[in-house]
């Protein structure tokens, strides 16, 4: 369960006391405000606070005093040409917090990207739930045999069976510890020295507060399809958010950057070289392997 009944109704307090305000807002993100999405088995994101949409990134591209023009269109076509030419900080302009409740092993993959302010729960001064992340046995595979740091052929049923089950005895165990430790009758060890015995799938909460341009930068990586599954559970929420909050620039994002592949100048000579109606092979493409192969591998779809 990723919310408890205390929570739930914390949350449907404050969604039932609007606030009155003379900032623009965003009618679809004030919709979705406070609201949980639940993601993997215990996790979820909401976003509890925003600044900005659209016509803030045309307003700040402009300098302009007003929302930006008349025309949708226009707006549309000015995001485009910025998203187009990564002029990035029109994009700057906008800020997002997200409440957000995940696994360990996710959030120090998160933390790497440092261009947001981040306030997590402190397992020094408070205790941390019983749960832990137990990925669906369709999740559980093999070391991929070409990416050092990915998945392979996904492992049988029974092996994944034996997978969750050792999962789930030691997080029960390492967190079964964890309690006699802090009992303050029994051992009575230090919360912030007690934690270190946790697994690393026990979950953990933070607020996330970033600007758009750097979000998207976050986007990008997180929802390829090479990132960790687990993260990009919450990538691909996070673009359902992007779209109800900055619709044009979302749409911008997808077209030039999700949806785009940028070639190196060795690429472009061979490209050119093509349609020239040069037969290049790798051999005589000035191209390492792994270049031409990931090369062919967008041109071939």
């Amino acid at each position: 369960m990723a919310l408890t009944d205390e929570q739930r109704s914390e949350i449907e307090a404050v969604r039932a006391a609007p606030h009155q305000t003379v900032r623009p807002t965003v009618p679809a993100m004030e919709a979705l405000l406070f609201e949980p999405f639940p993601l993997l088995d215990h996790g979820f994101i909401r976003v509890v606070d925003y600044m900005g949409g659209d016509s803030a990134v045309v307003q700040a591209a402009r300098v302009s005093y007003g929302k930006g023009t008349k025309k949708t269109s226009e707006d549309a076509g000015l995001i485009r040409y910025l998203m187009r030419h990564r002029h990035s900080t029109p994009f700057e302009m906008c800020e997002i917090k997200f409440h957000v409740k995940l696994p360990l092993f996710v959030a120090r993959q998160w933390i790497r990207h440092r261009m947001a302010s981040v306030n997590e729960y402190s397992a020094r001064y408070s205790v941390l739930d019983k749960e832990f992340y137990l990925p669906d046995a369709t999740q559980i595979a093999a070391q991929s045999k070409v990416n050092n740091q990915g998945r392979g052929e996904t492992l049988s049923p029974e092996t994944a069976a034996e997978v969750l089950s050792i999962l789930q005895r030691d997080a029960l165990q390492c967190y079964g510890d964890y309690e006699r430790m802090l009992d303050p009758e029994g051992l009575g060890v230090a919360r912030e020295l007690a934690r270190i015995n946790l697994t690393l799938n026990a979950y953990t909460q933070w607020y996330w507060k970033i600007d758009l341009h750097n979000l998207m930068h976050f986007l990008a990586l997180r929802s390829d399809p090479h990132a960790q599954y687990e993260i990009r559970v919450y990538a691909q929420k996070m673009i359902e958010i992007l779209k109800a909050w900055v619709p044009h620039t979302a749409q911008a994002f997808e077209e030039y950057r999700l949806g785009a592949y940028s070639f190196s100048a060795g690429m472009l000579k061979v490209l050119r070289r093509r349609l020239a109606g040069e037969s290049v092979t790798q051999e005589t493409s000035g191209l390492t392997k792994r270049e031409w192969t990931e090369m062919q591998a967008v041109l071939e779809g």
